[in-house]
């Protein structure tokens, strides 16, 4: 039995991706280990079929982190016994690649963003000239590598004469019926970062006829909440926080839209496909996307989302209230979630991230 051990700079019990790609390769005969780091107010992890590894950090943002969590990754993984290493996104890559060179390793690149081209990076001159200078050290010389999107492929081929694969963040595909709903409400799931879209979102609710329920925490979490007093919209926004994945599932299978918007700043945010684009899909949601190169491909061929060109408050206002009034447009775009989840599904993308890993031992 092969083992491998995949390193993430998040909390493990909020990664859902994470999940699915570790539970495949274990079922598949793998021996998987997901290192992450632990805080203040990190969750007890919820049993595995895998092995869950967290370190504690002191520091838990900024560039203080990002030294303490490298650092501490590198004796980590220095004294385990692995035959590959897996980096999930650049910020966890150098100890990845400096392990895996003393002791002869594969070393397995999987990009869930650009990492340099996120929005906290872009805006930020100096920590985007160091990360780059890294990347363009470390980026060409992996051999195995994939991705969420062909947009993000293109630029990482482009940019660096590599050849990532493709595995998209797809969900997992379960049987369920979709059913009368106990009341409408707007969802917005995942992380409460800038570049989201929300500050926007909750202003577009002043004149929207909806309830907004937030599950996620985040950066902006605090400002959010402010901006919902000021407005008092606290009756329209409730913010749930970090929820449990088996609780999330009923939070977006009940919901009546979800939210998958960004801003356009940054590379990383224009290619994205996000998970949540996924999750709302195969409960059947329509959703508020943005009119971007992945979003955009994909609704030409499938339309389940109503998309918008920009973040402006007035757009994401009158995108919203079409879906909530216009009952046949709504329903043929809830219709062709359940054609397109039939397709697009973690099932699929299981099996091409399993000949990776076979072929990478192989």
């Amino acid at each position: 039995m092969k083992s491998i051990s995949f390193t993430v700079t998040n909390d493990l019990a909020q990664d859902q991706r994470m999940n699915r790609i570790c539970s495949s390769l274990h079922a598949a005969g793998f021996e998987v280990t997901l290192i992450g780091r632990t805080g203040g107010n990190s969750k007890p992890l919820l049993d595995k079929s895998f092995l869950q590894k967290r370190f504690y950090c002191f520091f838990e943002k900024g560039k203080l982190f990002y030294l303490e969590y490298n650092f501490r990754l590198f004796f980590v993984l220095l004294f385990s016994k692995q035959d590959a290493y897996c980096a999930i996104d650049f910020d966890s890559i150098l100890p990845n690649y400096l392990v895996s060179k003393i002791k002869h390793k594969p070393l397995i690149y999987d990009a869930h963003e650009y990492f340099t081209e996120l929005e906290e990076v872009v805006s930020r001159p100096v920590t985007k000239w160091v990360w780059e200078t890294l990347e363009r050290w470390i980026v060409p010389r992996v051999k195995y590598a994939y991705t969420v999107s062909k947009g993000y492929k293109k630029l990482f081929d482009g940019k660096y004469k590599t050849n990532f694969d493709i595995i998209r963040n797809a969900t997992v595909l379960r049987n369920f019926e979709v059913g009368g709903k106990p009341e409408k409400y707007i969802l917005y799931q995942g992380s409460v970062n800038c570049g989201r879209g929300l500050e926007q979102l909750v202003l577009a609710m002043k004149s929207v006829n909806c309830k907004l329920i937030i599950c996620g925490d985040g950066d902006i979490l605090p400002q959010l909440k402010v901006l919902v007093n000021s407005n008092n919209l606290q009756a329209k926004v409730d913010f749930k926080g970090f929820v449990n994945p088996s609780e999330l599932l009923e939070y977006t299978r009940n919901a009546t839209i979800g939210i998958t918007l960004f801003s356009n700043t940054g590379l990383s945010n224009q290619y994205s496909l996000a998970n949540r684009f996924f999750d709302y899909m195969h409960a059947c949601v329509p959703q508020l996307a943005m009119s971007y190169p992945e979003y955009k491909s994909f609704n030409l061929q499938w339309e389940i989302a109503t998309l918008v060109e920009d973040l402006e408050s007035n757009s994401i206002e009158v995108a919203l209230k079409k879906l909530l009034t216009d009952k046949m447009y709504y329903e043929k775009l809830s219709a062709n979630c359940k054609v397109a989840r039939e397709v697009n599904c973690w099932q699929e993308e299981e099996a091409k991230l399993i000949e990776i890993y076979q072929k990478l031992f192989n």
